[in-house]
């Protein structure tokens, strides 16, 4: 069975750092094209950053370029989201999503999900 376990998520202040990271088990995590999305409340799931499998290409909101990289470590079987310089609007469930494919894929294209993990922003 396809696991995807993140951790990483808390409290934290505007203008603070934390680091995300996903654990993947039960699948050739080096032939998965991985992504992290976020859930703020009342709002649809949105893309943060998506990579490639071998973590050549990699795809970022708008709203997180030159702050959030996704970095991941298939020798750890493991996808990782730093994220620098966070803002009240970042407070959101991020989750991790993996797929079967090399591509860049939509939200519903993606094969399996993680639970998700809280980050909150005070300002």
């Amino acid at each position: 069975q396809v696991q995807l376990v993140e951790s990483g998520g808390g409290l934290v202040q505007a203008g603070g750092t934390r680091k995300l990271s996903c654990a993947a088990s039960g699948t050739i995590f080096s032939r998965n094209a991985m992504a992290w999305y976020r859930q703020a409340p009342g709002k649809q799931r949105e893309l943060v950053a998506a990579i490639t499998p071998a973590g050549g290409s990699t795809n970022y909101a708008d709203s997180v370029k030159g702050r959030f990289t996704i970095s991941r470590d298939n020798a750890k079987n493991t996808v990782y989201l730093q994220m620098n310089s966070l803002k009240p609007e970042d407070t959101a469930v991020y989750y991790c999503a993996a797929g079967e494919t090399s591509a860049f894929l939509r939200l519903d294209e993606y094969d399996y999900w993680g639970q998700g993990t809280q980050v909150t922003v005070s300002s």
